[in-house]
């Protein structure tokens, strides 16, 4: 049969075979990342799609399909995502200024004075610092990369499965081993898609405690002088007073975290609880990838799915799990951030404009940017706490009522944390606090005097005794039959 007389059908079968072997039985990922794709013929890609191919666009296609051969076994490429991250991030320059540097140097100094009458938790072990946006990237990658590694893993995974049922039923024996290409174009896209969400992120953070979760080493502070010269634009307020605010507000977050050494894990934990329930949406994904062939590859369908990654269209609508996961992780930020909030204004309340400066860093942390959102809709996530007025208002009324050094002991353990109700109404936590400073025990609550009555019940049905300790004849335990006493309470 003539090529001409050929179907595109029949051509791209035996242009498959031409490339991965004459038994066409199988994919071998070595061998297609070691194929020299400069001698494939244009002329017959345009005669199976319908349309010209450029020859450059198609050497530029295959290059990222040999790539995706090379990355790791999950397919995901995190080095892409680095490398979008800091070219983003060091476009407008890689230094610090010595001035802008002995300017901060100045402010943390101060401010840690200051931070030490106002918080019992002690300074840092390590200095703070003025740091690039370049170093921004490189110190908050394998935060990120944890962060979205689930959801990465759950985009691969889904485009291996939604383009493996668009493959015609005589073709999957030839592409049996295509699964390890299909994840990694899915978990390049996601990887660059994540590196130029961090990369926007890098232009828009002031600070290391500026997203909320920790993204930098605990017990480390650092501002970023390129963004805060961005900062006080249009607010009318003398640099040096903002750079103390917000040097105190970064050492008040260092601090906490190296002070509580289980905090920086349980909220990490938090969020890849959430980020591990996060499932694509498949139907979704099955209309993109029916459009996924050769005719598009080399730009339309990708840009299509790479702008459903970037808007949060292949994200679902949150299951009930994930809401409680979201509710605990955005009660625990508001905790954190509202005891910043309270530590910060009362160490820089000599500050003249202290109340615009607070103000104006609360709307801006309560609005965030356009690349927190990008962050967002790319792993479903917001990290902004919604309750965060409330909280501050709870750790408030609790250093009013306790003092300094009972209020910052809340943060030695997990299991003295005020909780979502403590938010809500603090007076219970304030008398419980009350009470132990007092040396009373703590007050008692209707369901631990419940959960007490199920115990001494439980342990009296194993006795073969009754609820008050008894034999069910009546004698007491000495065999006297004089009458039971009062029960305690």
């Amino acid at each position: 049969m003539a090529d001409d007389d050929r179907s595109p059908e029949e051509e791209f079968q035996e242009l498959m075979r031409q490339l991965f072997g004459a038994t066409g039985s199988q994919l071998d990922p070595e061998q297609f990342a070691r194929m020299d794709f400069s001698r494939m013929d244009p002329e017959q890609l345009a005669r199976i799609t319908g349309m010209p191919i450029d020859p450059a666009t198609l050497s530029q296609v295959m290059q990222n399909l040999q790539s995706a051969f090379r990355s790791s076994g999950t397919g995901i490429d995190w080095d892409v995502t680095k490398r979008q991250a800091l070219h983003l991030a060091n476009q407008d320059g890689l230094s610090v200024t010595q001035g802008q540097r002995a300017d901060l140097d100045q402010a943390f100094h101060l401010a840690d004075l200051w931070l030490s009458e106002a918080t019992a938790i002690a300074d840092l072990a390590e200095a703070p610092r003025a740091i690039t946006r370049g170093d921004w990237v490189e110190r908050t990658l394998p935060v990120w990369q944890e962060l979205a590694e689930p959801v990465a893993t759950s985009v691969a995974d889904a485009l291996t499965e939604s383009l493996s049922q668009q493959v015609p039923e005589d073709m999957q024996g030839l592409v049996a081993n295509a699964g390890q290409m299909m994840r990694g174009i899915g978990g390049s896209l996601f990887a660059n898609q994540l590196g130029h969400v961090i990369g926007k992120l890098s232009l828009e953070v002031v600070s290391g405690g500026d997203v909320g979760i920790p993204v930098l080493p605990a017990g480390t502070a650092a501002i970023l002088p390129q963004n805060f010269a961005d900062l006080g634009s249009g607010l009318e307020i003398p640099d040096d007073q903002l750079a103390l605010y917000v040097a105190a507000r970064e050492l008040a977050h260092a601090r906490l975290f190296r002070h509580a050494k289980w905090l920086r894990l349980h909220v990490l934990s938090q969020v890849t609880e959430f980020a591990r329930g996060v499932h694509i949406d498949t139907d979704r994904l099955e209309e993109l990838a029916s459009r996924f062939d050769v005719s598009s590859m080399d730009s339309g369908s990708l840009d299509e799915l790479r702008g459903a990654l970037e808007n949060g269209a292949l994200l679902p609508e949150q299951t009930e799990t994930q809401k409680r996961a979201l509710d605990r992780l955005e009660n625990m930020l508001a905790l954190i951030e509202g005891w910043v909030d309270v530590v910060t204004a009362d160490a820089t309340s000599r500050i003249p404009n202290l109340d615009r400066i607070a103000e104006a860093i609360r709307r801006r942390r309560a609005v965030g940017g356009p690349a927190e959102d990008a962050l967002g809709a790319l792993v479903g996530l917001k990290l902004r706490p919604r309750r965060l007025r409330e909280a501050s208002a709870m750790w408030r009324a609790v250093t009013d009522a306790v003092g300094i050094e009972a209020r910052d002991a809340l943060w030695d353990s997990p299991d003295f944390v005020p909780e979502a109700e403590d938010i809500d109404d603090p007076s219970r936590l304030i008398a419980r606090l009350e009470a132990t400073a007092r040396g009373e025990a703590p007050a008692r609550d209707e369901m631990d005097d419940a959960l007490e009555r199920l115990l001494a019940e439980a342990q009296g049905s194993d006795s073969g005794h009754g609820p008050g300790g008894t034999d069910a004849d009546g004698p007491d335990a000495d065999g006297d039959d004089a009458p039971e006493g009062p029960r305690p309470v």
